[in-house]
């Protein structure tokens, strides 16, 4: 075999070998069983009224938009060593925010009270981040125990502004963030493709990425290595806190509408999936922003497929778990191994021969 041979086989293993290799066949397939039945389910056309692009990939794309902030906020998270549970919770107080503050402003074409709203929702999203790293770093907390009194507290919280009621509120510019074209493509799937490449350049293209998953490594050697752990965390749990912000901006402005029992209702665990699918370890140290993009993508063509298949909402779960425990399975190396690895023959020992009887004459 030629060097040249060798490397692309070692390359080939090499691309196996990424968790994020099998979410990408895994994309791959679900698409493959809505073509089987629907041949034209992969179909991109042009809206002769507006020549904006319209297909089935698109609505995958736009869905994916709020999946891939929270995820990739969360991958940072994990990175430390931690979780953040209350993703959801976070994005319906944006929603709530952003919502009150368009209802009591009563103007729906001011392209100012749009951005004021986007503002203010991010202003909060990023104090209860803040808020967040503080309970984990300073005070010193689990992240899964403060993360999770955030989770409850930041729905009662929405339900506090928005006096428990579901707010709808009426502003072109702000439902453009969700609705809007540009190019012909959909305004939320650019943004978000601009949030995740922002985010991928400054965190792998300087030392941050290092320091986030130095200090999930060991918090103590990162500490005695020059790293200040506490404001890189307040930092992580922030950007994690703004970008839920972001993804509940796109939720409610897709309908205009925020429901506060509903919207960002079990999120968080669509990113800890979709992390979790990209090769992210749970005990912190290593993340990627390529393989947080992949779950997210994952998860919302999943959810795609669900409806397409008239799976019915009581064995949704189900089916969904089932996708996910093959994926994890085929991620795993100890169970590829069964397969993949030939039994090596024993070598039977030779017999012994019996010594010749010398014949004396």
């Amino acid at each position: 075999m030629s060097t040249t041979e060798r490397r692309t086989g070692a390359g080939g293993r090499d691309l196996i070998r990424r968790p994020y290799f099998w979410g990408i066949i895994a994309i791959l397939l679900l698409l493959l069983v809505n073509v089987l039945k629907d041949p034209s389910f992969l179909a991109v056309s042009v809206n002769s009224a507006n020549g904006n692009l319209v297909g089935n990939l698109l609505d995958i794309l736009r869905a994916s938009a709020p999946i891939l902030m929270i995820a990739v906020g969360m991958s940072l998270v994990i990175a430390t060593g931690g979780i953040d549970l209350s993703v959801g919770s976070v994005m319906v107080v944006a929603g709530a925010v952003s919502m009150e503050f368009l209802k009591a402003s009563g103007d729906s074409t001011s392209s100012g009270v749009a951005l004021g709203a986007l503002g203010l929702a991010l202003a909060v999203s990023a104090l209860l981040g803040v808020v967040n790293g503080i309970l984990v770093s300073v005070v010193g907390l689990q992240p899964f125990i403060s993360t999770l009194v955030m989770m409850l507290a930041g729905r009662g919280l929405a339900k506090v502004i928005t006096s428990g009621q579901n707010t709808a509120a009426s502003n072109g510019p702000f439902r453009w963030i969700a609705n809007g074209y540009v190019i012909g493509l959909p305004v939320v799937v650019l943004l978000a493709v601009v949030v995740v490449v922002i985010v991928a350049v400054v965190v792998r293209r300087s030392a941050l990425g290092l320091m986030i998953e130095a200090i999930g490594i060991n918090p103590k050697a990162s500490r005695m290595a020059g790293i200040r752990p506490r404001g890189l965390l307040i930092t992580v749990y922030a950007v994690s806190g703004i970008l839920a912000g972001v993804a509940g901006v796109f939720a409610t402005a897709s309908v205009m509408t925020v429901d506060v029992s509903r919207t960002g209702y079990q999120l968080e665990l669509d990113a800890i999936l979709a992390v979790v699918i990209g090769g992210a370890s749970l005990a912190g140290g290593k993340f990627s922003m390529g393989g947080a993009v992949v779950g997210g993508l994952l998860i919302a063509t999943l959810d795609k497929t669900i409806v397409f298949l008239g799976v019915s909402s009581s064995a949704t779960p189900a089916f969904k778990a089932a996708v996910i425990i093959v994926l994890c399975l085929l991620q795993s190396e100890r169970v590829r191994n069964l397969f993949t690895q030939r039994p090596v023959p024993t070598a039977r020992a030779p017999k012994a021969r019996a010594p010749k009887e010398s014949v004396t004459a």
